[in-house]
């Protein structure tokens, strides 16, 4: 079984779909952590709502590709997921795998570990948080040089919203 970190983002009724994000990746693969949620500004876009980030640890035997286009995806489309050419354009849902145990991979449609990981402190601190000693594959870095190395500016960590989360992993009342 792979070590997989995914990527949660939203800032449509975020609340709601980071929950239900959670609860379907969780009906599906083996969900071992769920990272500090934070409440951060939109790039790009200050007129946006704020977004929920947050960074979940699965234990998954899919591989990357299939799991991005057979698990990630059609989750996304479940919660309403509409893509445009605007790549800053609210969303109800954002799903990416952003670290696949040691595994190096630069595609097209794939990139791992992802390199935004070094510039976002979204992804970042929340990796962080659930993995302190991982090394980043392909950059000679540890997730915690990492995320020393990144602002906490604009971080805003919703600790009531994160231990409902985890509260209802704890009490299985996600599957799994």
């Amino acid at each position: 079984m792979a070590r997989a970190f995914i990527a949660i983002g939203s800032n449509i009724n975020p609340a709601e779909n980071v929950r239900k994000a959670i609860v379907l990746l969780a009906r599906q693969e083996k969900l071992t952590g769920i990272s500090m949620v934070y409440r951060t500004e939109p790039l790009g876009r200050p007129e946006q709502p704020r977004y929920y980030n947050c960074v979940v640890e699965i234990e998954t035997g899919i591989a990357p590709a299939d799991l991005k286009q057979n698990l990630l995806r059609p989750i996304e489309d479940a919660l309403g997921r509409t893509r445009t050419a605007d790549k800053y354009a609210s969303r109800t849902i954002d799903l990416d795998l952003i670290v696949y145990d040691d595994l190096t991979l630069d595609t097209e449609d794939i990139k791992l570990p992802d390199p935004q990981i070094l510039t976002r402190p979204f992804l970042a601190l929340p990796l962080f948080e659930l993995a302190p000693d991982l090394m980043l594959a392909g950059f000679n870095l540890h997730i915690r040089e990492a995320a020393a190395m990144i602002s906490r500016e604009g971080m805003e960590p919703l600790e009531d919203y994160t231990e409902l989360l985890r509260q209802d992993l704890r009490e299985r009342k996600l599957p799994h």
